[in-house]
């Protein structure tokens, strides 16, 4: 199943979240996520929608010091889109 992307979202593939041995509380503490705020769906992991975050940096190069790639293992999607498009994210072998 897709999972909606309404705004800035960071994606990550759950592989890499789990070899690097991340948890959902790191993300909840750095982002102050909601609970609908970190979305697992298949093999993705979808961290947002994250509007005026400043501390997506922090967080993106934490992922980097623990070893996860950028584009191979996650990635940024902005959200600089416009109203009248919708998007939604699934692993592309799924």
């Amino acid at each position: 199943m897709p999972i909606p992307i309404t705004g800035p979202t960071l994606i990550l593939r759950k592989a890499a979240f789990e070899r690097a041995g991340l948890t959902r509380a790191m993300f909840d503490e750095a982002l102050n996520l909601t609970a609908d705020e970190f979305r697992l769906e298949g093999d993705l992991i979808a961290v947002g929608p994250l509007v005026g975050e400043d501390s997506l940096g922090d967080v993106i190069a934490q992922l980097e010091e623990e070893g996860l790639v950028y584009y191979d293992d996650f990635f940024e999607l902005s959200g600089n889109w416009p109203d009248w498009l919708r998007l939604f994210a699934m692993d592309a072998r799924a």
